[in-house]
């Protein structure tokens, strides 16, 4: 198998890492090796979560890359609660 070497990686990002792989009971090695698998379509998107698998879902829809910035949230300048009469 090959194997990958990450310099520069900043120290947040390792913790990060760190407090993912622990939460999910495997080795920093093994998550990152998830994470990279996923990415290149190597593995289920279900390893991840359940934002990823709603995701996985819904990504037979085939929207627009318009149409899915109109439905994305972040970066909203001002959210207002829901008014009722």
């Amino acid at each position: 198998m090959a194997q990958l070497l990450v310099r520069n990686l900043a120290e947040d990002v390792k913790q990060k890492l760190r407090r993912r792989a622990a939460k999910h009971g495997r080795s920093m090695e093994e998550e990152v090796r998830r994470i990279i698998e996923a990415a290149v379509g190597g593995r289920e998107a279900e390893d991840f979560g359940w934002a990823s698998r709603l995701a996985a879902r819904f990504s037979e829809i085939g929207l627009s890359d318009e149409e899915v910035t109109a439905l994305e949230l972040r970066g909203a300048s001002s959210a207002r609660p829901a008014e009722f009469e």
